[in-house]
């Protein structure tokens, strides 16, 4: 990172800085590298501490760059795309997916999910849990509901708990044929089981994806996906091949 002196420009100086900081994280920078301390980067930059730190929570804030705690300030990897406008549909663990499955239990779900999936208030669905990681990091969870009808041939005996019966339940949806899918997005605030599992702060910024499987005309699954917003990025259709750059000037190829 080198020396530049700033000079007296129209902008707040933090954004100018940050400006200079963006660009050096993209020429001079890898993923998951820790940055020079404070006063080392204040100095080189010619700048108060206090306008650093703006600078620096600007570019946290934006993704560019993560502060973990006995680590110092990391470079952040490339966010994570969301599909929310793809017509490539396909149920949860086929191949390609993504997520990993953590555990599957049989529970009562909320309100709101058993109305969507036309069970009864008090009927307990399989409730798989799963989570999805990028250069090591989680940056989402997700909670997969399924009513029993849509999984008739799972066996506790098969596959009594954890991981393995979530997989089980993946794998007899498959022998279901998929209709088609719906999603949602929405902008929420990270409960606390979501915040400790993708270690951020209670009330943290997160994207909720809430997406419908239909097959023998109804809802046979609902998954409700909690993404850090600080690490995804909404893509619609085929994004296969965009490379995003922070710098507006360049052009995605």
């Amino acid at each position: 990172m080198g020396t530049t002196q700033l000079e007296s420009v129209p902008e707040p100086k933090y954004w100018h800085l940050r400006t200079v900081l963006s660009e050096a994280l993209d020429s001079e920078f890898s993923v998951g590298e820790i940055l020079p301390n404070e006063r080392e980067l204040a100095a080189r930059f010619g700048v108060a501490r206090a306008t650093l730190r703006q600078a620096l929570e600007q570019l946290e804030l934006e993704g560019r760059l993560q502060r973990r705690r006995g680590v110092g300030t990391t470079v952040a990897p490339p966010r994570v795309g969301v599909a929310v406008g793809t017509e490539q549909h396909a149920w949860p663990g086929a191949a390609g997916d993504a997520w990993q499955p953590l555990d599957s239990v049989r529970a009562t779900p909320p309100a709101a999910v058993a109305a969507a999936l036309e069970t009864g208030a008090d009927e307990a669905v399989h409730t798989v849990r799963r989570s999805r990681t990028s250069h090591g990091q989680q940056v989402a969870t997700e909670l997969l509901y399924v009513p029993a009808a849509s999984v008739p041939g799972l066996t506790a005996i098969d596959a009594p708990s954890g991981a393995a019966r979530a997989r089980a339940v993946l794998r007899e949806l498959q022998h279901l044929s998929l209709d088609g899918e719906d999603r949602a997005v929405e902008l929420g605030s990270a409960r606390a089981d979501d915040a400790k599992e993708l270690d951020r702060l209670p009330g943290s910024p997160v994207l909720v994806v809430t997406t419908r499987f239909f097959a023998q005309g109804r809802t046979t699954a609902l998954s409700v996906a909690t993404y850090r917003a600080d690490t995804c990025r909404l893509t619609f259709g085929d994004s296969t091949g965009v490379e995003i750059h922070h710098d507006p000037e360049r052009r995605a190829s």
